[in-house]
């Protein structure tokens, strides 16, 4: 196919797909289910056939004209190319892992839809090089997250839901006066003519609550350890491979590459995503929730994203894509085991579980993996993107800020230790119970294979990564 084919499959054959779900529903339930996987699978590979293509192009746009400057714009570079693959791949495991895991409960139809609507808003936000659309994805993402975050409709998961949803609009209106304050100030939404443009503190900070918001980064961090009442491919999806990393994408395309911030801004950014990875990792320690601990574990490791992408240079920016690769994988893989151990045991408390390693051997070694590759331990990949961030925040001279991360990193070590012990080791329960499914075994131990294969291979995400902040990073140093 060619590469403008690839790039028009990749955004619009989820978008489109996701209205035809209902429809192939009506068929049968096995076609829909096929039907969504299909629509993941497909996706995933239109994304993934674009990366040699942009190891020998600077990038390509395809686009619609609209009046006043709203013109639908999608461009493939190597950020947004590299941006997409991840997502893509992680939805496309997580609804081959979604073919067992929810095939008891109600409303099936529906989460298929909305989790490749998700998928698509997601391919269109990362691909858009107008902030206007960038915005209106944005927002499509948070209507699909409303829905699953409330999937299973009791009281207290709609109050629930509706708390993410109030939580990312606000911060979502914040980000749309941003724009337009630049729209009115440099006559232009196009990124690609904003490029190197700068930008005044009061709209970069507007920007920022909405980055924030979605990212779930202190103050707005709370909205994402509630989501955990939805199940676990949902938190699975919101955590690790879409939702919590747009925020973090936004920033590396608008101010990473695009716009130049005051300094103070970037190093207001890397104090705050200090305070929250050591909050946020406080509250790991004192949860007995399950997912509750892996979220709060992930507002902590957005932060170190966040501490590479403000660092103000190229080593510490390649470090932050990285992370992302790295934390979509082990996460994601942390997640749907915490999926399968819920279903399994029917609780949520660590405090109650225990010698699981006997009758869960698969799962508790992928959960111990994607643990490993968190935490930074080599030679998974989440040692190098750690250890690149810190390298990079060390030439900034990000000195205080770089301790606090140091003191994060060592509580993540004992945080997530603490959890596997409490559920896989000690005493075990009566009636413990077996592995899960084939499919749902076998996604997790994908995704934590594939984090000590990355690591192999570090090579190759490397040179792509350091590519891409050498390439497009025309505001570092």
């Amino acid at each position: 196919m060619e590469p403008t084919s690839l790039l028009k499959t990749a955004v619009f054959l989820p978008l489109l797909g996701a209205f035809l779900i209902p429809v192939s529903n009506l068929m049968s339930k096995e076609i829909r289910n096929s039907f969504s996987v299909i629509l993941g699978v497909m996706t995933f590979l239109s994304t993934a056939l674009l990366i040699p293509v942009m190891l020998n192009n600077p990038g390509f746009s395809i686009g619609a004209r609209f009046p006043l400057g709203f013109d639908l714009i999608l461009t493939a570079d190597m950020l947004s190319v590299f941006m997409a693959a991840i997502s893509s791949f992680v939805s496309m495991i997580i609804l081959i892992y979604s073919v067992d895991y929810i095939s008891h409960y109600e409303n099936q139809t529906e989460y298929y839809t909305m989790v490749v609507l998700f998928l698509g808003s997601m391919m269109g936000l990362v691909f858009s090089s107008n902030l206007i659309w960038m915005y209106t994805f944005w927002e499509l993402t948070g209507f699909a997250s409303w829905r699953l975050v409330g999937f299973f409709r009791s009281e207290k998961d709609v109050l629930k839901a509706n708390k993410t949803i109030l939580v990312t609009i606000f911060g979502a209106l914040c980000m749309l006066i941003g724009i337009l304050m630049i729209y009115f100030e440099n006559g232009s939404l196009d990124m690609r003519v904003l490029r190197g443009d700068t930008v005044s503190m009061l709209p970069a900070v507007l920007i920022l609550v909405g980055i924030l918001a979605k990212s779930a980064t202190l103050p707005f961090s709370t909205w994402l350890p509630d989501a955990g009442v939805a199940p676990a491919t949902v938190t699975s999806l919101l955590h690790a491979a879409v939702l919590v990393k747009i925020g973090i994408y936004a920033y590396a395309r608008i101010f990473g590459v695009t716009l130049v911030a005051p300094e103070s801004f970037s190093q207001g950014v890397t104090l705050l995503a200090g305070l929250s990875a050591l909050v946020s990792a406080g509250a790991a320690f004192v949860e007995t929730d399950i997912k509750r601990i892996i979220a709060y574990s992930t507002v902590s490791q957005l932060a170190f994203i966040f501490l590479g992408l403000a660092s103000g240079n190229k080593v510490a920016f390649a470090g932050g894509l990285l992370y992302i690769l790295m934390h979509s994988m082990a996460k994601g893989g942390l997640f749907l085991c915490a999926g399968i151990i819920e279903q399994k045991t029917r609780v949520k408390d660590i405090t109650k579980m225990g010698g699981l390693f006997r009758t869960m051997p698969i799962t508790a070694v992928s959960f111990a993996l994607c643990s490993l590759s968190v935490m930074g331990i080599p030679p998974f990949g989440g040692f190098f993107s750690k250890f690149l961030v810190f390298k990079g925040a060390v030439e900034s001279g990000n000195l205080l800020v770089l301790v606090i991360f140091l003191v994060g990193a060592v509580m993540t070590l004992l945080y997530l230790t603490r959890l596997f012990y409490l559920v896989f080791l000690g005493n075990a329960k009566e009636n413990a119970p077996l592995e899960g499914s084939p499919a749902m075994v076998a996604s997790v131990a994908f995704l934590a294979i594939a984090g000590i294969a990355l690591g192999l291979a570090i090579y190759y995400p490397f040179d792509y990564v350091t590519v891409i902040s050498t390439q497009l990073g025309v505001n570092l140093q």
